[in-house]
């Protein structure tokens, strides 16, 4: 039998449950979320009050160590063990239970980003790695740095192929069929990390590692560079595509109805497996020693992966409006006024939807090879990174953990946990909004990115500057009331009240549930050969002549 919560969505049977052990790996990475975030966003309003020229670090912290801080603990730490955690969830609540040898695998995964977070967060900590989270050569950390970062690397390859393995035994269970979208989407994520990741691996253990602990004198700062951004691009993607899964697979759910195209949501996850790997150049436009016709072409394809977002936008939108109509819109905008904004599970996602829209006409004028040089390096970019990250990402990542949360503790969605919901969405909106609009506006009239007031105090335009550093600041401090609610409202989804029935993991069905694949959408051999093929044809050449150029390798600098 099934019952209503007080949100009025009907409660599942036992079949839909995540299995009780697969719950308790989904916490134990969920709770790192919450830790992460609580660090790091502190870490972020000191970085924001040291901006404005209003405040000093106490005990002798220095700036880049809490840049370094806020960082890796937001943009790897807390990003890494959520979608771990969350894609376990994923298999595990389409595909049925992991068996033991899966579950031993994402346990292993846990604990060896467990411990690679603590050993780089000991360096941090101590100063010996204040090195932002890109730790670009020739900035140079300690070596169990750049070692914990590789175990939290590998954790997350563990922890994948745990994914990937339960998603192929349903495969082969049922062969025939068509997988489950969300399996699809997550193991379409796990492939494109396995790609991309084999550009800092390759950086860390054969030039960052040896480096730092002395085996070799000199690095080449081009070639890591280049291979940084192989991996920092799709990194990107990698944040991205889980929130992905939540808007196309458990929003339409939410709201009551089918999905609108299973088939437009599997092309463009394949889409976004094919550009966001050969794109990352884009981020090297003003640098030295590429070749300008290279950049060219990964600007090229960069602009492809604007398609899967479109479509995106399209198939979310038709969504919307088809629940409007449903509840008696009949105006050209009206269906907006009849989204349940009273449910804090859509109106999370859905505000982080919002920001997206800005975030992707920043990344359009951030790709482009003449609008690039005037925002490249100035805080701009720092509020492009905050309204595509800091904001669709992490919101619809706080909206999943509202149903993922009571989901796997039994616990109870309150009215009052529902309401916190809706501040905190509204709250961190309003922050990000503040701080962002900031960032944008003075990055164009050329302040710099990771500095302080002290170090650009006497440019001719610091006194202008300053006004808008304290908007930052202000919307920091909106931010950081924005955690504080997110951790109070995480910590009741965990120990709150027990329910009578479990929670929904909301999982929807599509308009064209019952159409067949097109046979190469699940062809993983071609897939992956297309995603190579494109790889060769962006990096070979901008690779080979780093080397074949003499492109210097660059001696590095100790920061500690």
């Amino acid at each position: 039998m099934s019952v209503q919560n007080y949100t009025g969505n009907m409660i599942f049977d036992k079949n839909t449950i995540i299995d009780p052990k697969d719950g308790r790996l989904v916490l134990a990475n969920m709770i790192w979320v919450i830790v992460a975030l609580l660090i790091g966003g502190t870490a972020g309003l000191l970085q924001t009050l040291v901006r404005s020229g209003q405040f000093e670090l106490p005990f002798g912290i220095g700036y880049y160590q809490l840049l370094t801080l806020h960082g890796v603990i937001l943009a790897l730490v807390l990003t890494f063990f959520f979608i771990m955690g969350f894609q376990t969830a994923a298999v595990s609540r389409v595909c049925g239970p992991l068996n033991k040898t899966e579950r031993r695998l994402g346990w292993i995964g846990f604990w060896f980003m467990t411990v690679g977070t603590l050993m780089a967060a000991a360096m941090i900590a101590t100063n010996q790695a204040s090195v932002l989270y890109t730790f670009y050569a020739p900035l140079q950390a300690h070596g169990l740095f750049y070692v914990g970062l590789t175990l939290v690397v590998i954790g997350t390859w563990l922890t994948a192929t745990s994914q990937i393995i339960r998603y192929q035994r349903w495969r082969s269970e049922n062969k025939g069929q068509k997988s489950p979208l969300l399996a699809f989407m997550v193991a379409v994520n796990n492939v494109m990390w396995y790609v991309c990741t084999l550009g800092v691996a390759s950086m860390t253990l054969f030039q960052f590692i040896p480096w730092s602990f002395g085996w070799i004198e000199t690095i080449n700062v081009k070639l890591t560079r280049t291979l940084f951004w192989y991996f920092g691009h799709a990194l990107v993607y990698f944040w991205l595509l889980p929130a992905y899964m939540v808007w196309y697979v458990s929003i339409p759910k939410i709201v009551g109805i089918k999905g609108f195209s299973d088939k437009l949501a599997r092309l463009s996850f394949v889409l976004f497996l094919f550009f966001s790997i050969p794109v990352g150049i884009h981020h090297q436009l003003v640098e030295p020693g590429i070749d300008a016709f290279w950049k060219g072409l990964q600007v090229i394809l960069t602009f492809m992966v604007i398609v899967p977002s479109l479509i995106t936008a399209f198939s979310l939108f038709a969504t919307f409006e088809t629940y409007g109509r449903k509840q008696g819109a009949t105006g050209l905008l009206d269906w907006f006024k009849k989204l349940p904004w009273k449910d804090a599970r859509f109106v999370l996602p859905f505000v982080g939807m919002l920001f997206f829209i800005p975030g992707g006409l920043g990344g359009i004028i951030n790709a482009s090879g003449q609008m690039n040089q005037l925002v490249h390096n100035t805080i701009w970019i720092v509020g492009h990174f905050h309204i595509t990250v800091g904001a669709p990402v992490i919101l619809t990542y706080f909206g999943a953990m509202m149903f993922l949360l009571p989901h796997i503790t039994g616990k109870r969605i309150s009215s009052s946990m529902n309401t916190m919901g809706l501040w905190l969405a509204y709250t961190w909106a309003l922050g990000m909004g503040i701080m962002s609009m900031a960032m944008h506006i003075v990055g164009l009239k050329g302040a710099p990115r990771r500095s302080t007031f002290s170090e650009y105090g006497g440019h001719e335009l610091a006194q202008e500057w300053i006004s808008y550093q304290m908007m930052q600041a202000v919307g920091g401090v909106f931010l950081f009331i924005a955690i504080i609610i997110a951790v109070t409202l995480f910590v009741q989804l965990i120990m709150g009240p027990p329910s009578a029935e479990v929670e929904e993991f909301p999982v929807a069905k599509f308009l064209d549930e019952d159409v067949k694949n097109v046979g190469w959408i699940e062809n993983w051999r071609l897939l992956v050969i297309i995603t190579v093929f494109l790889v060769l044809i962006a990096y070979t050449m901008p690779i080979s002549q780093i080397f074949t150029e003499n492109i210097a390798g660059s001696k590095g600098y100790k920061f500690w």
